[in-house]
């Protein structure tokens, strides 16, 4: 069974190991310290799944938006409706928290991402030309209102 949580300190290294796995350009582990648990604005999740962290999301909460960061889940434990389970979990907060809206950047080639987001109600509101550094990828910017 998967089980989403709030993130606590001890659960930094495995959602380093995650950025790792996941992304072209991760953040760096002093970074991803100083958002997870030093940023007032950041708001982490983890999802476990037999006592192992198995994927992650983050979102600043920006006077009345949220603002996801990043969601990632371990190649291993992918297509198990675990980024579900973390964007569930991210909207209920939002709603608590009053937030209008919830919004994201999302590489144009990455149809996955894309397809779940669209499945939860987010829509395409404009794009982010050059967004991504190592590749000069375009992002698409995508929104839900709450």
């Amino acid at each position: 069974m998967i089980e989403v949580r709030p993130f606590n300190k001890s659960d930094l290294d495995s959602i380093y190991e995650i950025e790792l796995e996941s992304f072209s350009i991760p953040w760096a582990k002093d970074d991803l310290h100083k958002d997870a648990v030093i940023n007032k604005l950041s708001i982490y999740l983890v999802a476990v799944y037999d006592d192992k962290v198995v994927g992650y999301a983050g979102m600043w909460h920006v006077v009345t938006e949220g603002h996801i960061t990043n969601i990632a889940v371990s190649p291993a434990y992918r297509n198990m409706g675990i980024g579900q389970k973390l964007i569930e979990g991210l909207e209920i907060i939002a709603r608590e928290k009053e937030m209008i809206g919830i919004t994201l950047e999302v590489r144009m080639n990455n149809g996955a991402a894309q397809k779940l987001y669209m499945k939860n109600g987010y829509v395409v509101e404009g794009i982010r030309k050059n967004y991504y550094a190592d590749t000069k990828e375009d992002a698409l910017i995508m929104w839900k209102y709450l």
